[in-house]
């Protein structure tokens, strides 16, 4: 039996509405659950990127790609294990600003995490943490003993550590 691992799939398209709901229903009817969905320009205009996180066997990964390639509107899509991409996830944390000048451990926790503060008022402070997910897992974790008034994580962006031929592809579609 294959062992299910984390992939990051990367998808190049032309930008149509309705894109998204086809391409999360190839993950549906196969029960698939998308760990994150991050959605974007690429490297050439008018060309965008879907950068997708799931945990599935390559088997599995193999047969997604194929079927997300036989949509119109898709240009390439490829697959990429972690240890094959460099990547992170962002997040926002809104918390009490009483808490900031009260706390000195929130002050220990903010310079330990390498978080910036992107906004202080009366009532609240947001921090930003980028980094790997158990990074943000990790001050979130820290920060949830204090009380978190908001919190948000974007999906993964990643690229790949070796060069992609997608840029000469692409441009010659653009053409």
């Amino acid at each position: 039996m294959e062992i299910k691992e984390l992939f990051t799939v990367s998808i190049y398209t032309e930008n149509h509405i309705g894109l998204l709901n086809r391409i999360s229903a190839i993950f549906q009817r196969r029960h698939i659950n998308i760990e994150s969905l991050n959605t974007s320009i690429s490297e050439i205009e008018g060309v965008s990127r879907f950068t997708i996180l799931v945990k599935m066997t390559e088997k599995e990964v193999k047969k997604i790609i194929g079927q997300i390639e036989k949509q119109v509107e898709v240009i390439k899509a490829f697959y990429h294990t972690d240890d094959e991409t460099i990547y992170q996830e962002s997040c926002l944390f809104k918390i009490k600003s009483d808490l900031l000048f009260e706390e000195r451990q929130i002050q220990n926790i903010i310079k330990d995490s390498n978080a910036r503060i992107v906004t202080v008022n009366k009532a609240f402070f947001v921090l930003e943490k980028s980094g790997r997910r158990n990074e943000i897992e990790l001050l979130h974790r820290e920060l949830s003993v204090f009380g978190i008034m908001q919190f948000v994580r974007s999906g993964r962006i990643a690229v790949t550590k070796d060069e992609m031929k997608i840029t000469e592809m692409l441009a010659a579609f653009n053409n």
